[in-house]
């Protein structure tokens, strides 16, 4: 049962801003330079693949929203 509307056990994503996405870009390369030889292979893999997705996010900030299709001359 929620004590309230809206608060963080809603299971809804964490919006965050540019400069909140490019801070945890930062967060994760440091985590996965700092990694030891024995850290297990998933959790590597599930690293890098956040670092990817958020690299292509914020290489593409309006790119995200499909272009309109091209007008038909009158």
């Amino acid at each position: 049962m929620r004590a309230f509307q809206g608060q963080f056990s809603d299971n809804q994503p964490i919006r965050r801003n540019v400069a909140e996405k490019q801070k945890q870009l930062r967060d994760l390369r440091e985590t996965l330079a700092s990694m030891k030889a024995h850290t297990a292979p998933a959790l590597r893999d599930s690293v890098r693949k956040r670092i990817a997705e958020l690299d292509v996010e914020l290489r593409g900030i309006g790119a995200a929203v499909p272009p309109a299709p091209p007008r038909r001359p009158i």
